[in-house]
């Protein structure tokens, strides 16, 4: 049964929603016969999302607005809830999905506050924004933010976007929290965690979808799924890596701590044999 946030007429606000995930969502939740906000950086594909969503849409442009926001960018966000309050009324899904992975080094400073201020001040912004009212309305809504499996296991190579992500967990864990505790709250928080989804982000230069890879589509269906089912931890496979296999990884980063191994063991020459094992038992 889906939920009832996702129900036609209600309200989903997409961040990032011109492109990859985002705009599946759009596209899904404009299906469902939703009003849709995509807002997003990029105004050339802010229009195309906003035709591609109207057209899917049982209610046409009438049920589809678009937002330029820069969501690192508070005020920003202040005005986009401003917009689609006077637009639709009542917010009743928040996605805050925008995300940025333009490369990061440990040691050099490039990149790392565009990132920081994108990925995670992004979801803080957008959660301390649209929350109050969303609460006050006293109906079942959604506050999905989209994390990362590289928030968690946290492998060498991008460390940046692995702060960011890393955050983004923490940051929904405690929003999820506070909204449980909250009398009389109909809110929930859920963290979307994608497995390797083709999209702009990951292309990287490719134009086919590699074999591993599931489709946008895909992803944002199976997270429909998980939060209609109740699920906080939206932990996604794909078309390689099992959730089984998730499932080992996470155990092992964890076990670092409990073990008192050497931070990300997994990838020390010293531990290859003993991961190895861990992950086929």
């Amino acid at each position: 049964m889906s939920h009832p946030a996702l129900s036609p007429d209600r309200t989903a606000v997409i961040t990032g929603g011109a492109s990859g995930i985002g705009l599946a969502a759009a596209l899904r939740f404009a299906e469902r016969g939703l009003n849709v906000c995509i807002a997003d950086v990029d105004e050339a594909r802010l229009r195309e999302a906003a035709a591609r969503a109207s057209a899917a849409a049982t209610r046409g442009e009438a049920a589809v607005m678009n937002a330029k926001v820069d969501v690192s960018d508070r005020d920003s966000v202040v005005a986009l809830e401003a917009a689609v309050r006077r637009r639709f009324g009542a917010v009743d899904v928040l996605m805050n999905n925008a995300g940025i992975q333009p490369g990061s080094t440990m040691l050099a400073d490039a990149n790392w506050q565009r990132i920081l201020g994108v990925n995670l001040w992004g979801i803080i912004h957008g959660s301390q924004v649209f929350a109050p009212a969303m609460i006050a309305q006293g109906r079942p809504a959604l506050i999905i933010n989209t994390g990362s499996k590289q928030g968690i296991t946290t492998p060498p190579g991008d460390p940046a976007y692995n702060v960011s992500k890393a955050g983004v967990k923490a940051f929904t864990e405690a929003l999820q929290h506070e909204l449980r505790n909250t009398r009389d709250c109909q809110v929930t928080a859920h963290l979307f965690i994608p497995g390797f989804v083709f999209t702009p982000l990951t292309a990287n230069g490719r134009v086919e979808k590699p074999a591993a890879a599931w489709t946008p589509e895909q992803t944002v269906d199976f997270m429909l799924e998980r939060v209609s089912a109740g699920d906080f931890y939206v932990l996604c496979p794909d078309n390689d890596v099992p959730r089984s296999l998730d499932e080992r990884r996470i155990l092992w980063a964890a076990g670092d701590i409990v073990e008192n191994r050497p931070p990300l063991s997994r990838w020390h020459a010293d531990y290859a044999e003993a991961f190895a094992a861990f992950v086929k038992r």
